[in-house]
């Protein structure tokens, strides 16, 4: 998918919420274990009502790598059904991907090439070999890591290094980069008061943002400072919205708390 058709759907549907397809067995409702592959009805409930309301879908990887070759399965029967049914939706491979270059090509070959991603999210801490490999694909996006949410972020992403803070020198490096037209980056939405700065140095490059709902973040501060002409965000909520029930009327429920999201987005639109 190109910038440019992401755009166009954020219009359409007058929202740039993506919603986050982290599937905890333990969470979801009982009722879906006795099913042949719970984390896939799961998922098919939830995007089958929330689809209209969203413009991207992020499972994050662990969820289903945990539960070994069968949620292996369960998310590229997720991916081929999002591509196969609703292709106009932006798909984001939450793997937080990155090696030596050689290996950085299979992961980007994995999630670009076997399961059809539009995205991956990958960690810029090797540097410009491990990402290029994923910047080479056409019309496929690269989200890279840039200045996250968790308390750790501290740990390195703000130190000072040659006179800037860290997460700054990573995203003034990263525009030299090969075919860095498709990187995307990871902002948290808990560190929204950075916007400001963020966007000095990449004023429109579309910035994936997480935080917003459970984890405390405001989608109104997020959009103060991060917002372009194009809009530039994908806010993503997981917990908030797929856990809103974990009863029979979970999907509703799910649809319920996307439409909430959906409406404040619109109104910020206007």
């Amino acid at each position: 998918m190109t910038t440019q058709q992401l755009v166009s759907e954020i219009k359409k549907k007058k929202s740039f919420l993506c919603i986050g397809l982290d599937v905890d067995l333990d969470k979801i409702p009982a009722h879906l274990l006795q099913e042949e592959d719970p984390i896939f009805a799961f998922n098919k409930a939830i995007i089958d009502t929330t689809h209209h309301l969203c413009v991207a879908y992020k499972p994050n990887t662990a969820f289903y790598e945990a539960y070994g070759i069968k949620g292996w399965k369960s998310l590229e029967r997720t991916i081929n059904y999002l591509n196969e049914k609703y292709p106009e939706i932006f798909t984001i491979a939450d793997a937080k991907r990155g090696d030596i270059g050689n290996t950085s090509t299979m992961y980007a070959k994995a999630f670009f090439e076997d399961l059809a991603f539009d995205s991956v999210t990958v960690a810029p801490y090797m540097g410009k070999d491990s990402v290029e490999p994923f910047l080479a694909f056409k019309d496929k996006h690269t989200i890279m890591l840039a200045l996250t949410s968790n308390q750790g972020a501290f740990d390195f992403q703000t130190l000072n290094v040659n006179n800037k803070e860290l997460y700054k020198e990573v995203l003034e490096v990263s525009k030299s980069w090969k075919n860095s037209q498709n990187l995307m980056y990871v902002v948290g939405a808990t560190k929204a008061e950075y916007l400001a700065d963020i966007r000095k140095i990449i004023p429109e490059s579309f910035l994936l943002v997480p935080g917003v709902g459970a984890q405390g973040g405001s989608l109104e501060e997020v959009c103060k400072y991060g917002m372009t002409d194009t809009v530039g965000l994908l806010i993503n909520s997981s917990r908030g919205i797929i856990y809103a029930s974990n009863k029979s009327d979970f999907a509703e429920a799910a649809a319920a708390k996307a439409k909430e999201l959906q409406q404040q987005m619109e109104n910020i639109l206007k």
